[in-house]
């Protein structure tokens, strides 16, 4: 009797104790608040208007597509069909592209020749850095050393040499070239590459990045492998 009497008041024990502790563990771990101040949301809040803003152009831009799709397709199906593949092959690279855009220079920093340390170089990392930073003020076409950039395109280290499209990129100093849809993109593009930390990130790694004033007329050559397709194939006539 005494033992299950004990045994209840054990278990009652518990279930406060248990209380306590999550009550004290709420008391010391309040939920986080936000403490950003006015202006570092206004800015989160214009990248997303930013966003917002590329998504509905974008939209905007298929939508024209269709439309212009249909009207050819009621007059002439063989041309639309050429204007769409023609359209789909400039956006996946496999055209030359002429354009507003810049051109940037790559080359080893004025105190690694002075002291003379050999720049062999540069790192698939840094080159993914500075893409990303290009891709994001709109820097669609992209040309790293003459070698086209395309969604597929692997920068990466074989054998300790950088490679874009498995193709060595030659020792420093090469040329990038960079073409944008606007001379207004351009100029922002221009402005970002300027104000930001990646001539940093270069220099550390014995390296000087020239970045040229925005130019009207860009040429950046299209992809010339073979393009490598997993997903589709192609089908017999009449399919």
């Amino acid at each position: 009797m005494k033992l299950g009497v004990y045994a209840r008041f054990t278990f009652i024990l518990l279930i406060v104790g248990f209380m306590i502790a999550v009550q004290y563990n709420t008391v010391q771990k309040p939920e986080s608040r936000d403490t950003r101040d006015i202006w570092e949301i206004r800015q989160e809040l214009s990248t997303e208007k930013k966003l917002h803003s590329e998504l509905l152009s974008k939209i905007r831009d298929i939508n024209e597509m269709i439309t212009k799709y249909d009207n050819l397709q009621s007059e002439s199906p063989a041309r639309a069909l050429n204007d769409t593949l023609a359209t789909l092959r400039e956006k996946a690279g496999l055209t030359e592209v002429t354009g507003p855009g810049l051109e940037l220079i790559i080359e080893p920093s004025l105190e690694a020749v002075a002291f003379g340390q050999s720049v062999t170089s540069i790192s698939p990392d840094l080159l993914v850095r500075l893409l990303n930073e290009i891709n994001r003020f709109n820097g669609h076409y992209v040309s790293i050393d003459g070698k086209r950039i395309i969604q597929s395109s692997p920068i990466r280290d074989i054998n300790g040499e950088t490679t874009v499209n498995s193709v060595n990129v030659q020792t420093p100093p090469f040329k990038i070239l960079i073409g944008t849809d606007s001379s207004e993109d351009a100029e922002k593009l221009y402005n970002h590459l300027q104000s930001s930390m990646i001539m940093d990130d270069f220099f550390i790694d014995n390296l000087y990045l020239t970045i040229g004033e925005p130019q009207n007329q860009i040429k950046i050559p299209a992809f010339d492998q073979t393009f490598k397709n997993n997903y589709l194939k192609n089908t017999s006539e009449g399919d």
